[in-house]
């Protein structure tokens, strides 16, 4: 294919979009497998009851995946999107055998560290390829999309687990999901989806962003846009490890049983997959630095009311707000950075900005455990929560202004 017979743009490229869009949904459902069902895992089937223990398995994960999705961002020019997409679907087809026949907590550890890899190559090639077939016009949406397709079966597959987990028991039928859909994910990947390199190179035609000297500092801490975006996205994550280790210990200290769980731990990521569909939109329109602000605002309140909430109805609303907080800021950070950074270096600056914000995965594990386990799990939360709202506060103080606005030229 040609350059000059590349168009960029959602419509006309509409086909290979959904399919990535589809795709995504598998990547998502991956992680839905485990989002219910692990916690209550190791308590029943290995007896650990330490919250740090427990937690660990996220530690695992998101170390892994954080360090992958910068590799994946650095690597995409040299080995292609898709053959690092299909490589990471390779990784996740042992997952669900060894979480089934696993004889020791390690055996779980390693399974996360598997998947961290596989979903650091898959999330971050679609998030890349989607960035480069959109081009500018309509990239919040494209992620809006993405995202939700992604985060709509996280809570889709967490809800069927918590379901499969009841009736049939914690192991081995829950697993079952994901034997299917890391093989199907594979097979769609293999015979459907196209590289999208020859896009870069066509938008590099037009984009005026200046380069960054040094993209991994730059993103990290230098330049004020890229680096407070960065440190929310580190935030979100670390609130999000937590929602996922300590929230159903909290609803099985409530005497919740796993369909409950189930339920209200998927309301979460399914608002916020859906929300995306309107804020992935939003952030091609309105201000991305207010979005993030309020975004960051609204999880952290949300998360300080938990300790707080014993009713169905009342964990149950918690996790919507949790979920709409989470849905205005996750298509934006990902748009923001695409915006702010040149066509040739935007999946290395996303591979660093995705490093930073799984890492908050493996931090909020470790902090919220240790904190649990000295003070208990309230005290986890609250810590959190009030972390979440001091990032918030770091986006409206440093973000300058009008950046990340839509202009028109």
């Amino acid at each position: 294919m040609k350059t000059n017979t590349t168009k960029l743009g959602l419509k006309e490229n509409w086909k290979q979009f959904t399919i990535l869009v589809i795709v995504n949904a598998f990547v998502g459902g991956m992680i839905g497998m485990e989002r219910t069902i692990i916690p209550k895992f190791a308590e029943i089937e290995f007896g650990i009851a330490s919250k740090t223990a427990i937690l660990s398995f996220i530690v695992a994960f998101g170390i892994t995946k954080a360090i992958t999705n910068y590799f994946t961002g650095k690597l995409a020019n040299r080995f292609g999107r898709k053959n690092l997409l299909l490589f990471g679907w390779i990784l996740a087809i042992p997952i669900p055998f060894i979480l089934i026949y696993a004889e020791s907590w390690n055996w779980v550890i390693f399974a996360n560290i598997l998947l961290g890899i596989s979903q650091g190559l898959t999330w971050s090639s679609t998030v890349v390829m989607k960035i480069d077939l959109v081009g500018e016009k309509d990239r919040g949406l494209a992620m809006g999309l993405n995202e939700f397709a992604g985060y709509f079966a996280v809570g889709l597959v967490a809800f069927l687990s918590g379901y499969i987990a009841q009736k049939y028991g914690i192991t081995p039928y829950p697993f079952y999901l994901g034997i299917g859909i890391s093989i199907i994910g594979f097979l769609l990947t293999l015979f459907f989806v196209k590289d999208t390199r020859v896009f870069v190179h066509q938008e590099n035609t037009t984009n005026k962003t200046e380069k960054l000297d040094n993209i991994f500092l730059e993103t990290t801490f230098k330049n004020k846009t890229l680096s407070a975006i960065t440190q929310a996205g580190l935030v979100n994550n670390l609130n999000d490890g937590m929602i996922w280790g300590l929230l159903p210990i909290v609803l099985l200290s409530l005497n919740y049983d796993s369909q409950n769980i189930g339920i209200i731990t998927a309301i979460y990521p399914t608002v916020w997959g859906f929300g995306q569909l309107v804020t992935g939109k939003m952030s091609d329109v309105y201000s991305k630095k207010k979005m993030l602000f309020w975004g960051m605002l609204l999880q952290g309140i949300a998360i300080l009311f938990i300790p707080f909430a014993a009713a169905f109805y009342q964990l149950a609303a918690i996790s919507a707000f949790l979920g709409f907080g989470t849905a205005l800021v996750y298509p934006t950070f990902l748009s923001a950075i695409a915006q702010a950074t040149n066509p040739h270096q935007r999946a290395e600056s996303i591979g660093t900005f995705r490093l930073w914000r799984d890492l908050g995965y493996a931090i909020g594990a470790i902090i919220s455990g240790i904190t649990a386990d000295l003070f208990g799990v309230n005290y986890a939360i609250i810590l959190i929560g009030v972390i979440t709202i001091a990032s918030s506060v770091i986006i409206k103080v440093r973000m300058p202004k009008d950046h990340l606005q839509k202009t028109t030229n």
